[in-house]
């Protein structure tokens, strides 16, 4: 009897670990959304190639979604750029563009799915 409870304490107390182990924190640069995840990608404080992207979680068709970024400093918020459309393949999308950024400046991707616009976090330098 004594052993059997020890076993189902041990269990319990292993199993008390998955439950409560970390998931994991959003990475710099995305955020996570009910229906997926987005982030953006790339060098803040010159011209460079960014990237935003698109990974929906699994189940469901694949949609069409315009993605983009938003760029502010100190001063401004400035109006969102568009890198285009693109239907999501096997839950992922994904559209690069080249933009330029100043030392200090930060800058989010833009999701847009049916009039609905969906951010990620600023990304800053």
């Amino acid at each position: 009897m004594r052993r059997a409870s020890a076993v189902r304490a041990a269990v319990l107390a292993a199993g008390a670990l998955f439950v409560l182990a970390p998931v994991g924190l959003t990475p710099r640069g995305c955020g996570d959304l009910s229906g997926g995840r987005l982030c953006v990608e790339g060098p803040i404080g010159g011209t460079g190639r960014f990237t935003t992207r698109y990974d929906r979680h699994a189940g469901g068709p694949d949609i069409a979604v315009r993605l983009g970024y938003q760029r502010r400093d100190d001063r401004i918020t400035a109006f969102p750029g568009w890198f285009g459309t693109r239907r999501t393949l096997h839950g992922q999308a994904e559209l690069t563009g080249t933009i330029s950024t100043e030392p200090g400046e930060c800058v989010r991707g833009l999701l847009d799915h049916r009039g609905l616009v969906y951010v990620t976090q600023w990304h800053c330098s």
